[in-house]
This record gives structure tokens, sequence and C-alpha cells, in this order.
């Protein structure tokens, strides 16, 4: 299935579509600031809004800190509700209602790589590639975090 992305992180735009499947469209509070570390510029859930086929949803981004869980993203999208969280160094899972429907793989550079699981809806695949293309996708383990931090105070 064909999925057409167009980001545009410095404008805080993103849209998703293609034939056979709903517009997802992502968009950025124009003069928010911009985290430069963000594909669509910002993990602040009260400067985003979410539109699937033009109605609202709700979308939920977790503050990205230390665990790969902060990284993780929430969206309810007519009573539906997806995850995507980190599940190694550059790759996420894609739960529907905490079932595994697909791993997306994302640098936040507007291109996304997936492998969908039987059964995943044109919506699902929809609002999947929006959110990796959006956030990016995967997170190194806290652990090494940790070192990173510690090896940087080390003189």
């Amino acid at each position: 299935m064909y999925v057409q992305i167009d980001l545009d992180g410095p404008a805080g735009t993103l849209r998703v579509s293609g034939y056979g499947m709903p517009t997802v469209e992502l968009v950025r509070a124009p003069g928010a600031p911009v985290n430069p570390h963000v594909p669509i510029g910002t993990r602040k859930p009260a400067l985003l809004t979410l539109t699937v086929d033009g109605r609202p949803a709700r979308i939920r981004p977790a503050r990205g800190r230390l665990l790969r869980w902060s990284y993780r993203v929430d969206a309810r999208v007519d009573g539906t509700r997806y995850r995507l969280v980190p599940s190694g160094y550059d790759k996420s899972r894609l739960t529907r209602g905490g079932r595994k429907i697909g791993d997306l793989l994302s640098s936040g550079n507007g291109r996304v790589i997936d492998d969908w699981k039987p059964g995943a809806t044109p919506r699902d695949r929809a609002v999947g590639t929006a959110l990796a293309a959006a956030f990016g996708t995967g997170a190194s383990p806290w652990w090494e975090t940790v070192g990173d931090i510690v090896g940087e105070l080390i003189p």
C-alpha cells in the first residue's frame, strides 16, 4: 500500500495520505518553541493537533527522557487506542488496543519503513506511519544513556 508522507518540521506540519486510507494530519501550534530533536518540533500534547480524515483525535506523546518507555506516543482515534513505543535502538512497536500490529522504523527524515501484522487496517497504517514520522522511532536503553551522561561528566 502506497503512503505519501509530507513532513515539514520547521513549519510543524505532517500529512500522511494514500489510496484507500484516511488522511492523517498533525500540526504544531503556530509560534510554539521548536525542539530540533523531534521531527514535528515538540512532544507537548497541548501544542499538537491531530486529525484523522478531518475528524479530531487525541495525541499524547510522553516527555522522552531516560527510559525507552518515556518515548512512547499515545493516540486515540474514534475510541481506538494506539501506542507507539520504542522496541530497539531504531525501531518502535505500534499497538492497537494493547495488541501489536506492526513495527516501524524512522530516523525523523519523513520516511518510514514498516512491517505490518496481518489484520492491520488502512487506518492503522496511516496513524502508525504518522506517529513514526512525527516523533521518530527507537531509543537507547537506559543504561547506555546513563553511561553517556557519566562519560560526559568525567574529565
